[in-house]
């Protein structure tokens, strides 16, 4: 089974959420309910981004590289304007 990396924009404030699951339908849901600490009171949220990853450790990684200034000017590049 895949773990996932994945990046969430806030629809009230453009701003970015990266983070990692197993079930990314679920996870994305519990963004949207509010049943997250790290994003409560800032959703609806948006799926904008994911990476597939065969391990924990590695989605984990992905996660710590996506959030580094290097990894967010990959998205910036990758996804365009519209998310930056």
């Amino acid at each position: 089974m895949f773990y996932f990396t994945y990046v969430l924009r806030g629809k009230k404030d453009n701003r970015l959420y990266t983070g990692y699951t197993r079930q990314l339908r679920e996870r994305l849901n519990e963004h949207n309910q509010g049943l997250n600490m790290s994003t409560k009171g800032r959703g609806p949220f948006e799926l904008i981004y994911f990476e597939a990853c065969l391990s924990e450790e590695a989605a984990q990684k992905r996660e710590r590289q996506l959030k580094s200034g290097h990894g967010k000017r990959y998205l910036k590049s990758r996804l365009g304007a519209p998310y930056f």
